[in-house]
């Protein structure tokens, strides 16, 4: 390769490059802008209006908006400043500037941007003002930012003392709910309950995506077999790797054909079918896989 075909290779691969920087830098405004209304449509659509409770940072803004004179957006802000000086110390401060401007915007638009009350039904003020602020947040963490600091303040807890995130963060919302019920009442810690539960799950359906992906690893001495129906009949990409089993009674250790795919939740049962027919007792784990990227995940045309 000539110098100018190398200077044109290094050109292409930096304009190559840039777009792609580009392009997610924009994807990733666009999540979070997205988000920031979202959270802003069911806290002041549905939340704010009706004295309603969340958990995490935003609970306790909400928690001691109710309780005093101060503002919302101002509340929101201040207490998310522990949480953010946090990430700055765990994931570098591009982290911690994103998750401040998001915090950021999302105060101004609960201030500026007027969102009419959508009703005043307790289960509903429940159920889809912890869905918008739910699937809000999870917008903005899939443009890598936050709304909510606790998730910060948890990953740090949990790597201190060597417990999972979710525990740490079942504590604090326990801690909220329980300072509700004694300082407001307990029917609204107890909807508090209810609208945390809606944010999260609406979260992790918008974080990990609508399908649950399984991975799943098959060893059998009818690997061929196994691997043309999931390449041809369920039109599936798979990995073969080559093993080795290790000593068993009666038995000593040989090659082995080791196959990997991912499967969606719902194709499990059928695809177990279909080993069951080729080898019953062929050996299978299987394990969560949060999110997918390239391969053959679509099913091909025809099938």
């Amino acid at each position: 390769m000539g110098r100018n075909d190398r200077s044109s290779y290094s050109h292409a691969k930096r304009l190559l490059a840039a777009r792609i920087t580009l392009g997610r830098a924009l994807k990733d405004a666009l999540f979070i802008a997205v988000g920031v209304f979202s959270a802003a449509f069911g806290l002041e659509g549905f939340l704010l209006p009706n004295g309603f409770l969340d958990g995490g940072a935003t609970g306790i803004a909400l928690l001691v908006a109710r309780l005093t004179d101060l503002p919302f957006p101002l509340l929101l802000v201040l207490i998310n400043l522990p949480f953010l000086a946090i990430a700055f110390k765990l994931a570098g401060r591009s982290f911690a500037l994103r998750g401040s401007a998001s915090i950021l915007a999302l105060a101004l638009v609960t201030t500026l941007v007027h969102f009419p009350d959508m009703t005043h039904d307790r289960l509903l003020v429940s159920v889809f003002g912890g869905f918008f602020l739910g699937a809000g947040i999870g917008l903005a963490m899939r443009g890598g930012s936050v709304l909510d600091g606790t998730e910060v303040l948890a990953l740090a807890l949990g790597r201190k003392i060597g417990i999972s995130i979710g525990d740490v963060i079942m504590v604090m919302n326990v801690a909220i709910f329980g300072v509700a019920a004694w300082l407001i009442d307990l029917e609204t810690a107890m909807y508090a309950m209810i609208t945390y539960l809606a944010a999260s799950k609406t979260l992790d359906l918008v974080v990990e995506g609508i399908e649950e992906y399984t991975g799943i690893t098959i060893i059998s001495p009818h690997h061929a077999e196994i691997r043309h129906m999931i390449a041809n009949e369920m039109g599936r990409g798979l990995t073969v790797y080559s093993g080795k089993r290790g000593f068993t009674k009666g038995m000593g250790a040989h090659e082995v054909d080791i196959l990997y795919c991912v499967l969606t939740r719902l194709e499990i049962g059928r695809f177990l079918t279909e080993v069951d027919k080729i080898d019953p007792n062929a050996f299978i784990t299987m394990s969560p896989v949060k999110d997918v990227r390239g391969g053959i995940m679509l099913k091909r045309r025809g099938h």
